[in-house]
């Protein structure tokens, strides 16, 4: 547990935040070498089908990490304010309802596999695949849940280094049975499913024991957990709005998704890899996203607003900076990276153009990401749901449909419409921090210091 309410501003969020950075460095070096193992050893089609799966993934686990998020906030607010009562007391009613919204979500996702996909346009040749792969991660569903709770409450407590431990395990792990199920066993796309289905499996084990053995605050007992209603209240009020956000950006990637798929499987293939080298440009971001959050939520349960307003300055200079230098690397390095996952000529230039015109706007995506992260922090969730809803689908998606198809601009149309609708999220969410209004939404009134 760290108190994030002492020392220097930008020290305490680059010591924080740096351990989760690292993390989800790996978490996304195996979700990366799931596309590498697959491009290289089976084929683009098998590749095309690992990335038109990853949105329906993301919907079907949307709403309820919004619930984790919820909690997350609720346990950084009363730690601030000292309330370890109140603290257990989020965290049981967060392990009691992940688990049943896990379960539901798992069954659900098997039962509407294909019709998910129908709903996407897959296409015939990477259907079958794609259906495969879904089934399989949808039945690690729980493991998935079960991990990223307890990364949830341990963040809240100002631990991330715990997390951070779990994931690179959960990583090298997964790149061995990628390389053991997919090149030893030739089990081609269900092989890659289930190796991250048994990596998920083994960090969600690991964290149990720890939380078990090292922590009595937030370890799980099932014999004496307690649903504390009003609790649970207050982390839908928080967390609903960010799950409705998450699903609406998990919507919008389908009907992304689906417009890519108009364009062929190359394209898809393309989409697909240039995304995963995407997800890695923005993890500095998302994780001082999450960072300010808890530096936020905690500091507004002491009371320590004019700390938070320091905070967000450090996180949004750090991530600027930081957003440059990325950007700057995948435009100059675009085509060797996308040569990672394949051999395809078209492939690889398709992915390139995706990463010269999305990579020069990351700053706007950076500075959105770290707004929304004090609004969540603060408990004012709703504000960057109505950001995402205004970014993502009144600007983004009708973007990319006026410029690909409309404007005749193909796929760059659609790799366009993505920094516009970064520019409309930042320039809201920025408006919002600088009213003020955010200050008032904390759930845990701290007495009022600087």
């Amino acid at each position: 547990m760290k108190d994030l309410t002492q020392g220097g501003e930008t020290r305490t969020i680059i010591a924080f935040a740096l351990p989760m950075l690292i993390g989800n460095v790996f978490q996304q070096f195996y979700n990366m070498v799931d596309s590498v193992v697959v491009g290289n050893f089976v084929g683009t089609t098998a590749l095309a089908a690992v990335g038109t799966a990853f949105p329906v993934i993301f919907l079907m686990i949307s709403l309820v990490m919004g619930l984790t998020m919820g909690t997350m906030v609720l346990v950084s607010q009363y730690f601030g304010a000292k309330d370890e009562a109140r603290v257990r007391a989020t965290v049981d009613t967060g392990y009691i309802t992940l688990f049943w919204m896990g379960l539901v979500m798992s069954i659900v996702g098997v039962l509407t596999t294909d019709a998910l996909l129908t709903l996407l346009k897959v296409p015939a040749d990477v259907f079958s695949e794609a259906s495969a792969y879904l089934r399989i991660i949808f039945t690690g569903l729980l493991a998935m849940f079960g991990y990223n709770a307890i990364s949830a409450v341990l963040r809240g407590l100002g631990d991330s280094r715990t997390p951070l431990y779990l994931l690179m395990a959960a990583s090298l792990l997964n790149i061995v049975l990628d390389l053991l199920f997919v090149v030893a066993f030739g089990w081609g796309v269900p092989g890659v499913a289930w190796a991250t289905v048994i990596s998920q499996g083994a960090s969600f084990m690991g964290g149990l024991i720890w939380v078990n053995k090292k922590n009595r605050l937030v370890s799980l007992d099932v014999r004496h957990l307690v649903f504390d209603k009003q609790i649970f209240k207050h982390s839908l009020r928080i967390g609903l709005p960010s799950g409705i956000q998450q699903t609406m950006v998990s919507l919008g990637m389908m009907a992304l998704t689906r417009i890519v798929n108009g364009h062929g499987t190359a394209t898809i293939a393309a989409f697909s890899a240039a995304s995963r080298l995407d997800s890695f440009a923005s993890m500095p971001a998302m994780n001082l996203s999450q960072a300010i959050s808890t530096f936020t939520g905690q500091n507004m349960g002491a009371g320590k607003t004019e700390r938070v307003k320091r905070g967000h300055l450090s996180a949004v200079i750090i991530g600027g900076a930081i957003s440059v230098a990325v950007g700057a690397t995948v435009i100059i390095f675009g085509k060797p990276l996308m040569g990672m996952f394949t051999r395809d000529a078209e492939v690889m230039a398709i992915g390139a153009r995706y990463l010269t015109i999305v990579g020069a706007t990351y700053l706007l995506f950076s500075t959105m990401f770290i707004n929304n992260g004090v609004m969540r922090g603060a408990g004012d969730a709703f504000i960057p749901m109505i950001n995402t809803i205004l970014a993502l689908w009144v600007v983004r998606i009708p973007c990319a449909i006026l410029f690909s198809v409309y404007l005749g601009m193909g796929a760059d149309g659609i790799w366009w419409s993505v920094p516009a609708g970064w520019l409309m999220g930042a320039t809201f969410s920025t408006w919002y921090y600088l009213g003020g209004r955010w200050k008032r939404k904390a759930v845990v009134k701290g007495p009022v210091t600087r």
